[in-house]
């Protein structure tokens, strides 16, 4: 069985595999960091989102082997190790934008790294950024809100 091996978190961790182990079970199942979601098993919802080498990936289509060596982020190493919320977090959190949760941890790791990118998005490119992560419950005006809100006070 292959051996992988990467920084998740800020922490180096190492577990064997199977070769068809996705990097969303390796990380629920083998690291119990069970904030990264499944729901869809497709790659349509987006509640899988994790950032791997900063770039945020669905991690339902991405093998663990693919990320053997990379720096991934999960939602639980987002908050500052002193355990305040990130500015995303703190954001969604003030401006309603969850409900039920489920698709939260995925909308927020997309929504860092939009801001990564681009540090005053307009709401146009925010829906469309968002495209690919589904909400069932919210409507998405909230999560517009806050990702707006965390935009301005990220740029301080």
């Amino acid at each position: 069985m292959p051996t992988v091996s990467m920084t998740v978190n800020g922490r180096a961790v190492t577990g064997d595999v199977e070769g068809r182990t996705l990097l969303v079970q390796f990380l629920r199942e083998q690291l119990a960091l069970t904030g990264t979601h499944i729901g869809c098993d497709t790659s349509q919802c987006g509640a899988c989102v994790v950032h791997v080498d900063g770039q945020s990936v669905k991690s339902c289509t991405l093998l663990a082997l693919q990320a053997d060596g990379s720096e991934v982020t999960t939602i639980e190493g987002l908050a500052a190790s002193n355990g305040d919320l990130h500015p995303m977090q703190e954001a969604f959190r003030e401006h309603h934008g969850l409900q039920c949760g489920f698709c939260t941890p995925g909308m927020v790791m997309s929504a860092v790294d939009l801001l990564n990118k681009n540090p005053n998005p307009d709401e146009g490119e925010i829906r469309e950024w968002l495209e690919g992560n589904i909400c069932r419950c919210t409507g998405y005006h909230n999560i517009v809100k806050a990702i707006q809100s965390a935009a301005e006070n990220m740029r301080g």
